[in-house]
């Protein structure tokens, strides 16, 4: 634990410092609850850039549906993973925005696989696919889509158990963008036994599940609000594991648009959380 926490703690300083000189401490408080002494571990540190990361991208069909699936599997070597976890390997699935792809959302993805998980982005429209609606209730009619996007999900794990056993399929951290994070929030309701934790990027439609079971952070824009009853008041925020923080970036570029420091808070905050989450 002690081990996996110093590591961690090394790489927040390599993706945020650049951006938040003399903050470090200050965030990660916030998040976790903890002060962290990073100057006593500097020495230690090994720059996470020169961790090489493996990308592969393929597509699976679920022949159920019929339904081709677009991933992009993102791992770094057995002795990254050995270093920063015991036991079966987390197992990350990262969900684009609208219309967004596979190979999408690097600048998240291959953090993560710097600390040891294994992670999947999965892409959820095909450009066959009809338009998502947008007027009237768009709960109601959006949610056959994001119900969809569950399926997706649910195919890939299973796809996942059979050519990779060595991974947690069964605490599950999820990962969404606005359209995917929604379906991060639907599948964490309909699905609760199966999810760990849950990170959504400004998410607006599909309520936080309100369960003491699943540790839900939310990184939101500046320029977008959420629906009513979308996101925790402050008693619930109290009352069950859910945080909160707003950033200086917009909606759209939370996508992998926004500048370096931008994304880089972005990879902070997450790296942050999973930090308290995994042992």
């Amino acid at each position: 634990m002690k081990k996996n926490i110093i590591v961690i703690c090394m790489l927040l300083i390599a993706v945020t410092v650049s951006a938040h000189p003399g903050k470090m401490a200050t965030y990660l408080d916030m998040i976790t609850g903890h002060k962290a002494d990073f100057a006593s571990k500097t020495a230690t540190f090994n720059d996470s850039t020169s961790i090489a990361v493996k990308r592969d991208t393929v597509t699976w069909i679920d022949t159920n549906r019929n339904r081709p699936v677009p991933v992009a599997l993102y791992s770094a070597n057995e002795k990254v993973t050995r270093t920063h976890f015991h036991g079966k390997q987390p197992l990350v699935i990262l969900n684009p925005g609208y219309s967004g792809k596979n190979t999408d959302y690097s600048y998240i993805a291959t953090t993560l696989a710097k600390l040891g998980y294994y992670v999947v982005t999965v892409q959820h429209n095909l450009p066959a696919d009809a338009p998502i609606p947008t007027v009237g209730n768009l709960y109601q009619s959006r949610l056959p889509f994001w119900n969809a996007g569950v399926m997706n999900i649910l195919f890939v794990i299973d796809r996942l158990k059979a050519i990779h056993p060595n991974l947690d399929h069964r605490h599950l951290i999820l990962i969404g963008h606005s359209y995917g994070g929604d379906i991060v929030m639907l599948l964490a309701q309909q699905h609760p036994q199966m999810v760990s934790a849950a990170i959504s990027l400004d998410n607006r439609r599909v309520p936080f599940p309100r369960n003491k079971h699943i540790r839900i952070f939310s990184i939101r824009s500046n320029d977008q609000i959420a629906d009513p009853g979308v996101l925790p008041s402050l008693s619930e925020q109290r009352k069950y594991p859910i945080s909160m923080v707003k950033v200086n970036t917009t909606h759209e570029d939370m996508g992998g648009f926004g500048t370096t420091q931008q994304l880089n808070e972005i990879n902070h905050y997450i790296v942050a959380f999973l930090s308290g989450h995994t042992n």
